[in-house]
């Protein structure tokens, strides 16, 4: 069997306070019993352009979402551009140390200024077309042959801001450069439980970006609910997770699901220095779009961004506690990444994409859902209040 890498252990003195409630209130798998549940959602809201229309402009131009995680830029004067919103957005942390995000134009003529995606540290940034150079803060302090212009200052005509704020391992945005800033869903108890699972601290082993056709709120609907586990990842990894309900705690509108493995039974919490990852799953919906799910050593974290209707990107990232320290780390490490690519990618996103495919032909007036469903109707609740 090979040795698990080197690691800080997840213990219960490590997790939050609500966390602990929650791990505590886990029934023996004998004991629990799935409720009976009748819901309804019209199909519409997965096919009408008009309904995603209303879903970007009031609830993505109007509340902060998570772009990336904080540490892909852990040092100060780095940069990263990120368009998975169809928005093009500069992402820097200054010399302070200070998150920062802007629109990724330059203010001549609204070239992109960073063309990559991956984090990259540097004193500054300039445009491709005319050079015009920015420093990390937004400030333009560069102007190729300034003296052709008449009037002109480098005061005032700094990169456009978005509104963000840094929290609980994100970075969270507004994506309308005109809105109230609202950063009321970022609530404490959900950052206290983001911050105890490492979120801030990890390390990006790898990630990797997913395009599906389907509305976003398909891709988003498995990780609600555990009825689809042993069915669609019956040849994957549907065997490691029991067929019961999941303790539930509505942080605002975020959604904390906690689960016993196949194998799980209450007396597993008391064993000294037992790394609870490892009969206990983790998953959150980070309200509206963001999935995380943990595994014994390493934490799967998921953006569901909306491009279309019916077209979907999903930026993965496998965060581990550290760098892999020797090979067989390295293996582990590998092979699950590796494994988490098959089961989201062909499973998980595949069946939203088929579900789509079903939804777009008119058979389906409406969706039902059931017992073992019951957190997907309430994430539509939160959903209503903004639209």
């Amino acid at each position: 069997m090979m040795d698990a890498p080197r690691r800080r252990i997840a213990t219960l003195d490590t997790l939050s306070a609500g966390q602990v409630a929650a791990i505590r209130s886990i029934k023996p798998h004998d004991q629990t019993e799935a409720t009976s549940l009748d819901a309804h959602r019209p199909a519409t809201i997965f096919t009408d352009p008009k309904h995603f229309a209303q879903e970007r402009e009031q609830l993505f131009k109007k509340a902060a979402v998570p772009v990336t995680l904080s540490v892909l830029l852990p040092e100060a004067r780095m940069f990263l551009a990120h368009e998975g919103y169809g928005i093009p957005i500069l992402l820097t942390r200054d010399k302070e140390g200070n998150a920062r995000a802007f629109i990724n134009a330059c203010r001549h003529k609204g070239s992109k200024i960073v063309e990559t995606c991956e984090p990259f540290k540097a004193g500054r940034v300039s445009c491709p077309y005319h050079a015009w150079t920015y420093a990390a803060d937004g400030q333009l302090i560069g102007i190729p042959r300034q003296e052709t212009f008449s009037g002109i200052s480098k005061e005032g005509r700094g990169l456009a801001p978005l509104a963000c704020r840094e929290a609980g391992g994100f970075i969270w945005v507004m994506l309308d450069l005109h809105a109230r800033p609202d950063f009321s869903t970022v609530t404490q108890d959900l950052i206290d439980d983001l911050e105890a699972l490492g979120l801030s601290t990890g390390h990006v082993f790898q990630r990797a970006t997913h395009k599906v056709n389907a509305n976003w709120k398909l891709v988003i609907e498995p990780f609600l609910e555990g009825y689809h586990v042993q069915r669609l990842h019956s040849k994957s990894i549907g065997g490691l997770f029991a067929d019961v309900p999941t303790v539930v705690d509505h942080l605002g509108p975020h959604i904390r699901q906690i689960s016993g493995k196949a194998q799980f039974t209450p007396d597993m919490l008391d064993i000294p220095g037992e790394n609870i990852h490892k009969t206990v799953t983790h998953a959150y919906l980070v309200f509206p779009n963001t999935i995380i799910v943990t595994s014994p050593y390493y934490i799967n974290v998921m953006t569901v961004m909306p491009n279309s209707v019916n077209r979907s990107t999903i930026e993965y990232f496998m965060l581990t506690p550290g760098e892999a320290d020797n090979e067989k780390a390295l293996e582990l490490y590998t092979k699950s990444f590796e494994l988490m690519q098959k089961v989201f990618g062909t499973e998980d996103f595949r069946a939203a994409a088929l579900s789509q495919e079903g939804l777009e032909t008119g058979a389906l007036d409406q969706l039902s859902y059931g017992g073992l469903e019951a957190q997907i109707p309430h994430f539509y609740e939160s959903l209503d209040r903004y639209l």
